[in-house]
């Protein structure tokens, strides 16, 4: 397969390395804007910039007909307008707050929790997410994600804040130190104990096998999906 890298900073690189592990071809490792020359004929493009430039970048593959894999955050209020362009250009899309494997079946784990905590009102809950001090957005995609899942889950709260807890706002500590990958944490408290579930991240190749995996399975594909549809969860 033909792979494209748009944006090539620490996750680039590790990606490209790990998709020639895996056989494939990368055919353009791009720090400036795609167009469709230097796309270089691309099966798919695999999409890690910077929050300001994804949109540009992502609108322009897949009006290209390539479908794109996306992990830059921070700019998801312009989701829904890129998953309508796959849809007119016949391409396929597919965002991840995070793709390691590990953290996808991480959020299954905490809708499930969330659901059955839905009902016991002793316990409230908050969560915790640490990174390196490069990351530019907190909190972080993969904190908003296991918010958004609790929040689906339980009729305890309408939306999502940072820092505390309170009443129906649940809440995210966003924490950045030395060079962490990535760590998540979801807590429920009571006055007598807790529960709590932990994701960490050793290193960044985590996130790039998952994203080659996900160009894996789009390849041939058209709409819009998510990790859920890659590993059938």
């Amino acid at each position: 397969m033909k792979i494209a890298l748009v944006g090539y900073g620490k996750m680039g690189q590790i990606i490209d390395e790990t998709a020639q592990k895996r056989g494939h071809e990368i055919v353009a490792r791009l720090k400036q804007k795609p167009t469709a020359e230097n796309l270089n004929g691309a099966d798919v493009a695999i999409e890690f910039s910077l929050p300001e430039a994804a949109f540009d970048n992502i609108k322009i593959c897949l009006e290209n007909k390539i479908p794109v894999i996306c992990g830059t955050t921070g700019w998801l209020d312009k989701k829904a307008e890129i998953e309508k362009i796959a849809v007119e250009n016949d391409s396929a899309f597919l965002y991840g707050s995070n793709f390691s494997l590990g953290v996808n079946l991480f959020f299954a784990l905490n809708e499930k929790l969330a659901k059955l905590m839905r009902n016991i009102d002793s316990y409230n809950c908050q969560l915790e997410e640490i990174h390196h001090i490069h990351k530019l957005d907190a909190p972080s995609g993969t904190a908003i994600s296991l918010a958004e899942g609790i929040i689906k889950n339980s009729e305890k709260f309408d939306a999502w804040k940072q820092e505390d807890t309170q009443e129906n706002h649940l809440g995210i500590f966003s924490i950045r130190e030395d060079e962490v990958p990535g760590t998540h944490s979801v807590f429920y408290r009571s006055e007598v104990d807790e529960i709590e579930i932990k994701h960490t991240a050793y290193n960044r190749n985590g996130f790039a096998l998952g994203a080659v995996i996900a160009a894996e399975w789009i390849f041939g594909k058209k709409g819009n999906f998510t990790m859920n549809n890659v590993l059938g969860l």
